[in-house]
């Protein structure tokens, strides 16, 4: 009851204020309004993704030099820097143990953005951000890019080079998990303990070369291969403290089908990577999973409103050889099923209303998931699933107001005692409101 009479009182304040993860210095460049490329910082419009995908280049510039030779060139009239904050409260159903409710994050997150067109079919977003659980600055999503386009069988053909820090933060869906939803949520609640590895595991922590393509403006490509690099950790890599240590490469693959049904415009794709790893070392035994996955995007404008959906299913199947030598797991083979769903409805730019529904379910192993207070499985269990209902407001448009609540139907495998320490699925609830601003 206190959490639904803090979100009234917060929605409330919201609701007197006056007339996105978008990256302000695009808009500097490009000299377009955020709402050209975003419906819902980070959702991209057709707009938006047709500008990442040409390498973040919107137009090129032929100079000459003093001898008449053609050169191309592309200087942005501004340095393309950008700033973004975001500051948050969390209040949650029940405190962890010896532990304050109202989690402030001021900030939780402080973000510099390097974005924009560098050359002639070449850009970047690179973001360096500062987080407040880790009191530091670190590398965050960074995505270089160089585009051009040509003819294949007679039809149009975008193809490009990628050099990235995290799988799918190349892709130019919100289907995919680095720019899926929530777009911004708590980060002091309690997480589950088991997730699919392409479900941000390896997020800034590898470094990744791949070749993309878009044909006919319905077929999208793309295999990037990725390496461990480990920011912050010893050079060269040792691998010691590190749960996943690539042997070899890690070949990741997208593809996707894109196409617009009068009104209506669908994507429907798969995705997924392949990794054997060393656990905690850089030779010896390894662990290895493959992440088939599978997603749809699908949009429709209503004058000035617009309803989008989302959907993503990861099915990961692992091989814990060198884990299950040291007594880290019950079974070598496991498997996971992650699946999620959500949709939003825009009104004009203003506001916005999202629903969401989220499940992971697995194998039991005991030593895997084992028990522990508050974080742990009392059966081990993976099994997870829930709720997230989000209502965003932007007085303008570089500045986002949202409250969410996230409801829990059963954590880390059962919906209460799930930790053998008599903590509830629902204990785990939270309300959480954020101010987000992006300059």
């Amino acid at each position: 009851m206190r959490n639904i009479v803090r979100t009234a009182i917060f929605l409330s304040i919201v609701s007197g204020l006056h007339n996105a993860y978008a990256v302000p210095s695009f808009a500097r460049q490009t000299g377009l309004s955020c709402n050209v490329c975003h419906s819902n910082p980070p959702e991209l419009t057709a707009f938006g993704r047709n500008f990442k995908l040409k390498g973040y280049v919107l137009t090129d510039i032929t100079a000459k030099d003093k001898v008449g030779n053609s050169r191309d060139l592309l200087l942005s009239k501004y340095i393309p820097l950008s700033a973004m904050i975001l500051l948050s409260d969390t209040a949650y159903q029940a405190n962890q143990p010896a532990s304050q409710n109202n989690s402030a994050g001021f900030p939780q997150q402080l973000s510099i953005f390097l974005a924009g067109a560098f050359a002639s079919h070449f850009g970047a977003l690179a973001q360096f951000t500062y987080t407040h659980t880790d009191d530091h600055f670190g590398m965050d999503n960074t995505d270089l890019r160089y585009a051009n386009q040509g003819k294949l069988a007679g039809k149009d053909w975008w193809y490009g080079i990628t050099l990235n820090n995290s799988p799918t933060v190349e892709d130019v869906w919100n289907s995919t998990p680095s720019w899926g939803f929530p777009w911004i949520s708590t980060a002091s609640g309690v997480g589950p303990l088991a997730s699919p590895v392409i479900n941000g595991a390896l997020a800034q922590d590898v470094a990744g070369l791949g070749a993309y393509s878009l044909w006919d403006n319905h077929l999208y490509t793309d295999v990037t291969l990725y390496r461990s690099e480990h920011a912050g950790g010893s050079v060269p890599v040792t691998g010691t403290g590190y749960q996943y240590n690539i042997s070899g490469v890690a070949p990741y693959w997208r593809a996707g089908w894109q196409q617009t049904f009068g009104d209506n415009y669908l994507e429907v794709g798969t995705y997924g990577i392949y990794m054997s790893s060393y656990p905690n070392a850089v030779s010896g035994p390894t662990d290895s999973y493959i992440d088939p996955s599978f997603d749809f995007q699908y949009e429709r404008p209503f004058g000035a409103n617009l309803l989008d959906a989302h959907g993503t299913y990861i099915h990961e199947a692992s091989n814990l050889g060198a884990t299950y030598a040291t007594g880290g797991a019950t079974t070598k083979s496991n498997h996971l099923n992650t699946f999620k769903l959500d949709s939003t409805y825009h009104w004009r730019n203003k506001y916005s209303a999202t629903g969401a529904l989220f499940s992971t379910t697995g194998n039991a192993d005991q030593l895997l998931y084992a028990p522990a207070a508050v974080t742990g499985s009392n059966n081990g269990n993976p099994d997870t699933s829930g709720y997230i209902a989000q209502f965003g407001y932007w007085p303008v448009q570089n500045i986002d107001i949202s409250a969410a609540y996230t409801g829990y139907l059963k954590f880390n495998g059962a919906s209460t005692n799930y930790d053998g320490a008599n903590r509830n699925a629902s204990d785990n609830n939270t309300v959480y409101m954020a101010l987000w601003v992006n300059f």
